[in-house]
C-alpha cells in the first residue's frame, strides 16, 4: 500500500503563491505519475497537473498553465506544486494522486490514479 501525505494549503491574497508538498510512504519502488486535482465546493474534482517520473514530462490545465509549476524529487516518491499568481478561482480542496506507471505521457483524469491523499485546502482571497 502506498500513503500520501500533503501539506502547504492555507489562506492567501489573490496575486500571492503558494507551494503544496506530497509525499508518499509505503511500498514506494517504482516509477510513477503524479498528478494534482482540485474540488470546489459543489464541484467535480478536476485536472490540475501531473508529471512523469520516467520521463520528467508534465501537463496542466488550461487554467493553470504559466501560473503554477510541478516538480518530482528523483530521490524520494515526492513531489509539489508551485502556484504563482493566485486566483479567487482557484480556491479548493487540493489532492495529491499517483499511480504506478511506466510512461512519458501523464494521466489527466481522475480515475486513472490508485492513490490519493487526503486534500490540503486553498483559499484565496480578493
Amino acid at each position: 500500500q502506498v500513503q500520501l501525505i500533503e501539506s502547504g494549503g492555507g489562506l492567501v491574497q489573490a496575486g500571492g503563491s503558494l507551494r503544496l508538498s506530497c509525499a508518499a510512504s509505503g511500498r514506494t519502488s517504482g516509477t510513477y505519475i503524479m498528478g494534482w486535482f482540485r474540488q470546489a465546493p459543489g464541484k467535480e474534482r478536476e485536472f490540475v497537473a501531473a508529471v512523469s517520473w520516467s520521463a520528467g514530462t508534465t501537463a496542466f490545465a488550461d487554467s493553470v498553465k504559466g501560473r503554477f509549476t510541478i516538480t518530482k524529487d528523483n530521490a524520494k516518491i515526492a513531489g509539489a506544486l508551485q502556484m504563482n499568481s493566485l486566483k479567487p478561482e482557484d480556491t479548493a480542496i487540493y489532492y495529491c494522486a499517483l499511480e504506478p506507471a511506466l510512461r512519458s505521457n501523464p494521466y489527466t483524469r481522475v480515475h486513472e490514479y490508485t492513490y490519493w491523499g487526503q486534500g490540503t485546502q486553498v483559499t484565496v482571497s480578493s
